[in-house]
């Protein structure tokens, strides 16, 4: 089963409003989904988006893959940016060397 991040569409007719959801690849736009992970409203400016960042980070952990337009609303809400910096850092503690301290030597000359 494969695990898809979209959208699912509410509102009335010409007021847009779309529920970001976690659901089967397979199941319909509006079809059975597995859970409601935000909130997206085209029409509201600045305060589009709303997400459970801790949510959507799960899923993306266990492999679900956002659709096109959820993975731009996402890079928009910053959720893409800090999982690379996240995943980054880990990446360079990893492979960091400690500094000893200087030998004696090297500080007398």
């Amino acid at each position: 089963m494969a695990v898809k991040i979209r959208l699912r569409r509410t509102g009335r007719k010409k007021q847009p409003m779309y529920r970001i959801v976690v659901a089967d690849s397979q199941s319909p736009r509006d079809g059975k989904f597995i859970e409601v992970v935000g909130q997206y409203a085209p029409r509201q400016g600045d305060q589009a988006i709303n997400l459970k960042n801790d949510r959507v980070n799960y899923w993306l952990d266990n492999g679900a893959q956002p659709s096109d337009t959820v993975r731009s609303l996402l890079r928009k809400a910053g959720v893409l940016k800090s999982r690379h910096e996240a995943r980054l850092s880990r990446k360079l503690n990893a492979a960091a060397v400690p500094v000893s301290e200087r030998s004696e030597e090297e500080q007398t000359a």
